[in-house]
């Protein structure tokens, strides 16, 4: 009885845990929405502060994340900061006389190349005002120095440390998985640098991979050190020298190769900050974030009947209507609505995908055709617009990219998978079938594929490359034996496919917009309108909720084996004939 007793108190105490828990939970959420309504007071002096280390860098957020990101995911340092919501409040802070400069923190952001080039940019645009730019971090990756290269001056904690030696590409390989569990993996693929493929039939790169990653990662960093070397005064023979020799390998070397102005701990940052705004040692710094700084903004042309729509098309291309992705209902359902507004006068789409589906690609080129044939369509590619995201760019009047965004993988794939060994002879079931057909079990993943099935399948891949092919043949002008020439599936950077003429314009959004308003012959008389519209945080926060605390805890179960538990994961988007750059490639 004893026992039961305790028991039974264990669980009323749970219970009783839980309901404080969750009414504290909303406690918390009252007070954050009650201080949203705020209104945001600007003082003199006061210095915007960025802090995003250990953020992820995306296009947009909802306005409050930067402001109440602590509360809104208690889960880990995977909290997102919007490209647009920062880029508004920097030039917010260029502009406004109370602002005298920036505080940076960018040492673990995670995020891709040209993201932090767009970021860059904006913090390089904002130095012509003459106010500065402080950086400091205990630890710099190399995205988060890239980013804070830009600063008048670089702090770096004393037992801290800069990531500064060149990029890699890590791929994860699965063949030696499926050959224990028993599952043989059948492709059809067109393209000798479709690599999308490969993790599932080899255990290594091929040949024309490597030489393809080592193409563009070497273009990628040697822009990286291009820049570095302007804004650090450095030479860029001695900066790719420190850069592939990793020189810098102690706190003090950063400062003996100029990486970093000097050593310090926060605190003498926070004196720095305090001499540049003439205050004394005991005055407190006024800071202001960028949610409330961007929300001081006054919008552009806010009565302007020269709008121009800017869609955010970021993640996977699939099809359907699923939230966090590309899927081809809702995005061809907003291009649509911007195309049938007379109220929008042209139309940017942003985007960031590695690809997906070629059904859900062809539904959204579809639309952007019809898009081109009623006003301006510009096309603005950020990290990566390759493969799928490449396909559904093609119609664009014109594609903007920046020099290290990924693009091209003009290549497409099948993937299919053979269990029977596995549910066989591991699982012990068997299975047997009636059919009316020679066909009518097509593709049975409970035996292998017969020599019919697979030429059914190849030539089905084969057209659709020939589809592919195509539409970009016909968006961009070219003779269809030319995009073959550039094509194969093979990555380029946003340089080297402008080489090749699959990009017009390097730069970034922003180029876009205003390639979009010259097209209007709108000079400064235009309004930005950005679309899916965005939901509020709170909303947001608990569609989310429960799959960050799934994810969390498996990442604690799992360790280092929880990218092979996503790899796998993501076996599920590819259905049907894909057109996608390799899913497990990670540049670091």
């Amino acid at each position: 009885m004893k026992f039961l007793g305790n028991v039974l108190a264990v669980i009323v105490g749970l219970f009783i845990f839980s309901i404080i828990s969750v009414l504290i939970f909303f406690g918390i959420v009252g007070m954050i929405a009650a201080s949203s309504d705020k209104e945001v007071k600007l003082e003199e002096n006061t210095i915007l502060h960025l802090n995003l280390n250990g953020r992820m860098l995306v296009e947009r957020t909802s306005e409050d994340d930067l402001k109440f990101g602590s509360f809104l995911n208690p889960f880990g340092r995977d909290i997102n900061a919007g490209l647009v919501n920062l880029k508004k409040a920097i030039a917010e802070a260029k502009s406004n006389e109370n602002i005298k400069g920036i505080y940076l923190n960018t040492g673990l952001i995670m995020a891709g190349q040209a993201n932090l080039l767009e970021l860059r940019e904006s913090l390089l645009d904002f130095k012509e005002s003459g106010k500065f730019i402080v950086a400091y971090d205990e630890a710099y990756s190399e995205g988060g120095y890239f980013l804070a290269s830009v600063a008048d001056e670089i702090y770096l904690n004393p037992l801290g440390g800069i990531d500064f030696n060149g990029f890699a590409s890590e791929s994860i390989f699965l063949k030696g998985f499926f050959e224990k569990v028993g599952i043989k993996p059948e492709v059809f693929r067109v393209g000798e640098f479709k690599s999308a493929v490969e993790p599932f039939i080899l255990d290594k790169m091929s040949p024309e991979n490597r030489l393809q990653t080592q193409y563009f990662l070497d273009d990628i960093n040697n822009q990286a050190i291009d820049l570095i070397a302007v804004s650090r005064n450095i030479s860029k023979d001695s900066l790719a020298k420190i850069n592939s020799q990793m020189l810098v390998r102690k706190p003090k070397d950063a400062v003996t190769y100029g990486l970093a102005t000097e050593l310090k701990y926060e605190d003498e940052v926070h004196s720095i900050l305090k001499s540049k705004l003439g205050l004394e040692e005991d005055d407190q710094i006024t800071t202001i974030n960028a949610t409330d700084l961007g929300s001081l903004a006054k919008s552009k042309n806010i009565t302007s009947k020269n709008r121009i729509a800017v869609i955010l098309a970021e993640g996977e291309i699939v099809d359907g209507d699923i939230e966090g992705a590309i899927s081809s209902e809702k995005f061809a359902k907003e291009i649509r609505k911007a195309r049938k507004d007379d109220n929008i006068k042209a139309i940017v789409l942003r985007v960031n995908s590695p690809g997906g589906s070629i059904l859900a690609s062809e539904v959204i080129w579809r639309e952007m055709s019809e898009a081109k044939k009623a006003k301006p369509l510009i096309v603005s590619m950020g990290e990566v617009a390759a493969s799928g995201g490449y396909y559904i760019s093609a119609p664009a009047d014109t594609i903007v990219a920046q020099p290290n965004t990924i693009t091209g993988s003009i290549g497409i794939f099948g993937l299919w998978f053979n269990v029977q060994e596995l549910i066989n002879d591991k699982l012990g079931v068997t299975t047997d079938v009636v059919s009316t057909g020679e066909l009518s079990d097509f593709m049975n993943m409970a035996r292998p594929l017969t020599e019919v099935e697979r030429t059914i399948i190849q030539s089905g891949v084969e057209d659709g490359y020939e589809t592919f092919i195509s539409r970009v043949a016909e968006g961009r002008g070219m003779h269809p034996d030319s995009v073959k020439k550039v094509a194969s599936g093979r990555v380029w950077t946003g340089t080297q496919a402008k080489e090749r003429g699959l990009v017009d314009v390097l730069g970034g959004l922003n180029t876009a917009i205003q390639i979009a308003a010259d097209k209007l012959d709108a000079g400064e008389d235009y309004r930005v309108v950005y679309f899916p519209e965005k939901k509020p945080w709170f909303e947001e926060f608990m569609s989310s909720f429960t799959d960050k605390v799934q994810a969390r805890i498996l990442q604690t179960q799992l360790g280092d084996q929880y990218p092979l538990y996503q790899k796998i994961q993501k076996l599920k988007h590819y259905q049907g004939v894909q057109v996608r750059m390799p899913q497990d490639m990670t540049i670091k």
